[in-house]
């Protein structure tokens, strides 16, 4: 799993390049979660187009981490997921 770094108070993107596992196939749909009980950081906003997804997050506790994930399902209805994990520390 792919790690980060993010201050809490950026506000950072964050992005999937599919492309290579979609070979000739879309991405049709695109959700993001964030796996902590806390929950402080949040997605302040998610895009996707045909081979890549992206999640804007913001906030965060310091200290904290959390592994954000991306499922996408594709026009063909293949689905799959990757995640990676944002640790927060104040600089």
């Amino acid at each position: 799993m792919k790690t980060f770094v993010k201050d809490p108070d950026a506000t950072l993107d964050y992005s999937f390049d599919w492309g290579p596992w979609l070979v000739t196939d879309v991405i049709a749909s695109s959700t993001w979660s964030i796996n902590n009980s806390g929950l402080s950081i949040v997605g302040a906003s998610e895009d996707y187009d045909d081979t890549t997804t992206t999640v804007f997050l913001t906030g965060g506790a310091d200290g904290e981490k959390y592994e954000v994930t991306n499922r996408i399902t594709t026009a063909a209805s293949r689905t799959d997921e990757r995640t990676i994990l944002i640790r927060v520390r104040q600089r």
